[in-house]
């Protein structure tokens, strides 16, 4: 699968001690550095593929972009490894001079594990929503919602190889996947996702569902809000802080979406009650 996979020799062992050697499928990580003006503005660890996406959405979830308008162009840099291939690591943005929003990039190392790793402190890395999330009226059926990850996940193709990457997926309120990205980090296939969706033309993102394979963070509910997406549905739990800013924003935030069930942590509203439909007991009771 090209750069997004590769093959490496491994010796796996069982539990009663036996061993033999095969190849296995790894997820491929490697280092994009995004640059304006000549100047880094962030270098992320990330699966190959879509970078384009991943570098619009990461704009739009620093406030930097919020039309397809702001973002005038992208382009790789010339850049060659060892063996002299190019590496497609560096990509140029140009954006317009007339934007709106005045924020500054912050300039840091985020690692596929965080998107925000190094960071000052809290205020440092919150955007404001340019979008009034909290008057979004979707309402979605609750088993559709609890459908949502195994339709993810049935879309996951290099995952099928690999066992190794994050998933985020778009839909609508009648289930249907506008687009999946996957990805080693979990910030960096939900920038895929709304990097589409910006070159899609499609933002704010109202009255779709954002689902993930994985956690929810802060992070992710921000890039989230700031999209305009007036639900996010994780597979695992969320964090305190990510439960916090749900509310705060007017985002639903549903978790341990599996099994038929889940958790509601912010704006239950948008999800109205169904008899055949099991909640999930929160961890912990």
């Amino acid at each position: 699968m090209g750069r997004v996979t590769s093959r490496r020799k491994v010796v796996q062992t069982r539990w009663d001690g036996a061993r033999r050697t095969l190849v296995d499928t790894l997820a491929v990580e490697e280092p994009l550095e995004i640059r304006g003006g000549g100047e880094v503005m962030n270098v992320t660890m990330r699966t190959p593929g879509a970078d384009f996406d991943l570098v619009a959405g990461w704009l739009v979830g620093e406030g930097l972009v919020r039309r397809v308008g702001d973002l005038v162009s992208m382009s790789y840099c010339p850049g060659l490894d060892d063996s002299g291939r190019q590496t497609y690591n560096v990509i140029e943005v140009v954006l317009a001079d007339d934007r709106e929003s005045g924020r500054a990039p912050r300039t840091t190392f985020a690692s596929s594990a965080c998107g925000i790793c190094g960071a000052a402190s809290l205020e440092s890395v919150r955007v404001a929503s340019p979008y009034d999330v909290a008057a979004d009226g979707l309402e979605i059926d609750g088993v559709l919602l609890a459908a949502l990850p195994d339709r993810l996940r049935a879309a996951q193709v290099v995952f099928d190889h690999t066992g190794g990457l994050h998933a985020a997926g778009l839909f609508t309120s009648d289930g249907d996947l506008l687009c999946v990205r996957e990805d080693v980090g979990r910030h960096n296939a939900v920038d895929k996702v709304i990097g589409w969706a910006l070159r899609e033309g499609l933002l704010p993102l109202r009255g779709h569902v954002l689902q993930v394979s994985g956690r929810a963070s802060f992070e992710l509910v921000q890039k989230a809000a700031v999209a305009g997406i007036p639900v996010l549905s994780a597979v695992s739990a969320p964090s305190s802080l990510a439960a916090e800013l749900a509310e705060e924003a007017g985002l639903t935030l549903a978790g341990f979406v599996r099994g038929g069930g889940f958790n509601l942590y912010s704006r239950p509203e948008r999800v109205p009650a169904r008899d055949r439909l099991c909640v999930s007991e929160p961890r912990g009771t």
